[in-house]
């Protein structure tokens, strides 16, 4: 899990999030919904690479989220490796009023797991909430499939900014959690291994007392 700095309170953490699911799903608006606040009723699909870094407070620590967005490769299918490298969290977008952006979340899960080199904190986000006539996905069938997979589960909406924050912080909270707790038990491991050591046998340097032995010295252990 990749984080910068030491264990001081000014530390910062720098977390790689990567956003995944079909095309016009919604997730460059969810993306800038959440780092500048806008939202593009007739947005094109992203060209090139595209990320957004963003600041948040967790526990009194500055937070670094760098999210990228798929820049339109998901169109051709042709998400790489690259996208994914060094991610620790992803969310996992579908629009909940096309039943076939669900159907294909399967897929992005085993790309996710194929390319990733570490366990990415993943939340199940159905977007489009706003288009609740429209419907094809329900609230109940969506978390059905993140409790099967073993996601966290959001409905969002990027046009009216429901839960959109949620989401993001969702994620990027679980991660830090999770890092603390690796942080904890390393120090925790380190105690015992230091108490293990004072406690063991020590080694003292004596002097030999016979001046016709050519060592001159001798180890000798006691307890």
């Amino acid at each position: 899990m990749d984080y910068n700095g030491d264990e001081e309170q000014s530390q910062d953490y720098l977390f790689k999030i990567v956003m995944i699911g079909d095309s016009s799903v919604g997730k460059s608006n969810l993306l800038a919904r959440f780092a500048r606040n806008e939202f593009y009723p007739n947005s094109k699909a992203t060209i090139g690479v595209e990320f957004q870094t963003q600041k948040m407070n967790i526990d009194g620590k500055e937070i670094k989220a760098q999210i990228w967005d798929t820049a339109g490769q998901e169109r051709f299918k042709a998400v790489t490796s690259a996208y994914y490298r060094g991610a620790v969290g992803a969310l996992v977008v579908y629009d909940i009023s096309r039943h076939q952006t669900f159907d294909t979340i399967g897929r992005w899960l085993n790309e996710l797991k194929t390319y990733s080199n570490m366990n990415v904190v993943t939340i199940l986000v159905g977007n489009k909430t706003d288009l609740k006539d429209a419907r094809e996905v329900s609230t109940a069938e969506g978390k059905a499939l993140a409790e099967a997979q073993g996601l966290f589960f959001i409905e969002t909406s990027a046009l009216d900014s429901s839960n959109v924050a949620a989401a993001f912080q969702t994620v990027v909270r679980e991660i830090y959690h999770i890092l603390s707790r690796k942080v904890f038990q390393s120090q925790e491991q380190k105690k015992q291994d230091f108490s293990s050591l004072s406690n063991g046998r020590k080694v003292i340097l004596e002097e030999n007392s016979n001046g016709g032995n050519n060592d001159a010295s001798r180890y000798c252990c006691s307890s």
